[in-house]
Order: C-alpha cells, then sequence, then structure tokens
C-alpha cells in the first residue's frame, strides 16, 4: 500500500505529500481532534485483513473492480453518502474506526521510484500538522519524539498489514472465487422497485463449497477461510446501512435528487 509521492498518484484523501524532517519541521506539532473532516462525504474506505474481525461487526466488506482488487469498508451505499460521521467528520455512534482514516495525514512512502526506503510523510494541505501552539511535539531537537514513533510505529504496521492483504487477495484471484457483486434490497413499503447495487467484487460462494481437502485445509490453518467469512457475514450489513441512510434522509432518493449516482 506504499506510494510514491507523486501528484498524479496520491491514495485517497492526500492531496499531496511531504517528507517528515526535523530541518524543516523542527517546531511543528501534530494535533488532536474529535472528528475527520476527510471522510465525511466518503462511502468506503480500504481495509486490511488485520482488520476483518473487528470491521464485519459494523460494516460491509466488499472488493473494489478492477485488476488489483483492495478490501473496502462500506459506510455508505450510494457514492457520497456516509452513515457513520457528519458532513464534518464527527463520528455519529461509537464503532471501529478503520486503520486507514487514522493514518491520516500520514504514510510511509518511497521518496523516488528508484528508492526503495519508505519515509515517514505526511499531507501538508491538512491542518492536522504544522507550527501550532497546541499539539504534540514532532521533534526534541534533531531528534524524533515519542509521538513521531509512535506514528512510525503505526504506519509500518499498516504496511505490513497491506502486504497480508495483498497475500490473501491474490490468493482469492488465484482460486478465482471473486466475482461482480449484487445487492437488491427493497424498502419495507413493499411498494417500490428493490434498490440493485453493483460496482464491487465478492466471494463467489459457489466455487468456494467446490473447494476440497489439502486448499481448504490450508486455508483453514492460515486463517485464510475466518477472513473469507468476516468478508461473507459482513454483507448482511448492507440492510443495516441502507435503513440508516433512510433514517438519516440520505437514502436513495436523497442521493439520487443530489445527483449521486447508486
Amino acid at each position: 500500500m506504499a506510494s510514491a509521492p507523486n501528484a498524479n498518484n496520491l491514495p485517497l484523501f492526500y492531496k499531496d505529500l511531504m517528507p517528515l524532517n526535523s530541518r524543516d519541521h523542527s517546531d511543528w506539532k501534530a494535533r488532536n481532534v474529535d472528528r475527520a473532516a476527510w471522510v465525511g462525504q466518503q462511502h468506503a474506505v480500504p481495509l486490511t485483513v488485520d482488520e476483518f474481525t473487528q470491521a464485519q461487526r459494523y460494516f460491509p466488506i466488499v472488493f473494489s473492480m478492477g485488476d488489483n482488487p483492495v478490501p473496502l469498508a462500506l459506510l455508505g451505499l450510494n457514492e457520497g453518502v456516509n452513515v457513520f460521521f457528519d458532513a464534518d467528520g464527527k463520528a455519529l455512534e461509537d464503532f471501529y474506526v478503520p486503520a486507514y482514516i487514522r493514518r491520516y495525514p500520514f504514510l510511509l512512502a518511497k521518496l523516488s521510484p528508484e528508492n526503495e526506503n519508505l519515509s515517514l510523510c505526511f499531507d501538508p494541505s491538512s491542518d492536522l500538522v504544522g507550527e501550532f501552539e497546541d499539539g504534540k511535539p514532532l521533534f526534541e531537537g534533531t531528534e524524533a519524539s515519542e509521538h513521531t514513533r509512535e506514528l512510525l510505529q503505526f504506519c509500518e504496521r499498516f504496511e505490513e498489514a497491506g502486504l497480508r492483504t495483498q497475500s490473501f487477495v491474490e490468493e482469492l484471484s488465484k482460486a478465482g472465487l471473486l466475482m461482480d457483486g449484487e445487492v437488491s434490497i427493497q424498502q419495507n413499503d413493499g411498494n417500490t422497485q428493490p434498490f440493485i447495487y453493483r460496482g464491487f467484487q465478492m466471494i463467489n460462494q459457489e466455487k468456494l463449497r467446490e473447494v476440497r481437502g489439502d486448499q481448504l485445509r490450508k486455508w483453514n490453518e492460515s486463517g485464510m477461510l475466518a477472513l473469507i467469512f468476516s468478508h461473507l457475514l459482513s454483507l448482511d450489513l448492507m440492510r443495516i446501512i441502507f435503513a440508516k441512510q433512510t433514517a438519516q434522509g440520505k437514502g436513495p432518493a436523497a442521493a439520487a435528487a443530489q445527483g449521486a449516482p447508486n
């Protein structure tokens, strides 16, 4: 999940990337905030396999489309709709916050395509890092502060989880288990056509039932089978998310009125 700080290839949420260093940022601090403004209108965020067990209790877990799919936690079913945060990024309830959201505005990135080493970088457009009077110092003289070391460790663990996630998805793809997903949700009144949601991938349960012998035993021993079932069980939450959207006035009808596609 690491990426070079290239303006044409920035990860979700990031508008720019700058390496953190004691020369330019010796007096800078990182703020603690009670809201995540960067995620308020985002309906899906990347998820690592390390988070499946916790995330499955709150979010449908699906896979993105394309040749290199990644697991996604759905915060809403319609683009621009988020039922867990308000527009300002304030949490609307208690739930597990995915590490991808908590990592911002920091990440590990290659400073150049030729250099394989990863450096701790941040998004300078964020108001979470800067020359503030309040906040936690990022440096103590020329040395990284304890807070910066903790940030670095968090980002390192995220990258390691990203590699495990990549291996998991590659194994699913090799086994041919991913298929185009489709979910039909009927409103309670029964008088309207069901809403159809597409544009994601999910595990093909028919093909999963065909897996036999050593392969199934290998997946069970590695923990992969538990991840597969976490994904499948979480799909039932799509109807819960749909109900939350409707209760919050963010349902499909409202989304259509605002020009947001299903």
